[in-house]
């Protein structure tokens, strides 16, 4: 297995008001205790290239939110300008964004909305010169199995793989890589509480809620078949990457104890013990 961090792990995120940003030193430094020598590369700026050069790092994908419905706006100029400076080597993930801040509301897509989306997605699959993949995200215009599905007939994109968005969207991920594994690209492995995933599925829980009171567990500790997921990729030959992502928000600074580290080894450990 090719396993990979992100500072998600590291409660750092793009959202404003997400909570305290721990600095880019201290995440790269323990994902280097940890033996980690790969990773996303969290929010735009985040890491340069410089600083992951001086901890031997590698950086092996790049979330990228951006609005793809909207006809007369064309979102590919600005990604090349952005992704231009990504090493040969990173996965472009695209979230398909609303166009307003955080994750817990969304609007509606009419049938304009979506042949602009779906055509953006081909468009930006043909002419980014380097691997594209489309991540079903809470609170995008792609959240739910219809979404997905909606997508993979209807545009050639590759997805990340995301196991706990996609949970909490209400599509089974193993289901997925079992019935479409020749779509996967790239591989986010979360972990998930069901019995939350299922409040903010029905809206009495938003899904920033649901993040501060710990809808993300540690791998092997929720409702996901991450074994079944790896096993049933492994079968189908796939080669990419799986990155580690447990999304927390930090609430306190410093955060307790030593912090987002903890529950990073915990993964990080059930992942080396897989047969």
């Amino acid at each position: 297995m090719k396993i990979a961090a992100a500072p998600i792990s590291w409660g750092v995120c793009e959202v404003p008001g997400w909570g305290h940003q721990l600095d880019a030193e201290r995440v790269l430094t323990e994902m280097r205790a940890l033996g980690i020598t790969a990773t996303e590369l969290g929010p735009d700026g985040f890491l340069s290239p410089d600083i992951l050069k001086n901890h031997d790092m590698r950086a092996i994908g790049g979330f990228v939110p951006v609005v793809l419905h909207e006809p007369g706006h064309d979102p590919l100029r600005g990604l090349k300008d952005l992704t231009d400076g990504f090493a040969e080597e990173t996965v472009v993930v695209l979230a398909a964004v609303t166009g307003a801040e955080g994750y817990d509301t969304r609007p509606a897509l009419d049938a304009d909305g979506w042949r602009t989306l779906l055509g953006n997605l081909d468009r930006i699959t043909a002419e980014l010169p380097r691997q594209v993949t489309l991540h079903p995200h809470v609170g995008t215009m792609v959240e739910n199995a219809a979404e997905v599905r909606r997508v993979l007939d209807g545009c050639g994109v590759k997805l990340c793989l995301d196991t706990g968005h996609l949970l909490i969207g209400g599509t089974d991920p193993l289901d997925l890589a079992l019935r479409e594994p020749h779509r996967i690209a790239h591989a986010h492995l979360k972990d998930v509480n069901a019995t939350l995933a299922a409040q903010v599925q029905a809206g009495t829980l938003s899904y920033t809620e649901a993040v501060k009171i710990g809808i993300y567990r540690p791998l092997g500790e929720g409702d996901v078949d991450i074994a079944g997921i790896i096993a049933s990729l492994t079968k189908s030959s796939y080669d990419g990457w799986y990155v580690m992502e447990q999304d927390v928000i930090l609430t306190t600074t410093p955060p307790p104890g030593e912090g987002p580290i903890t529950d990073v080894r915990t993964s990080l450990d059930y992942l080396r013990a897989l047969p």
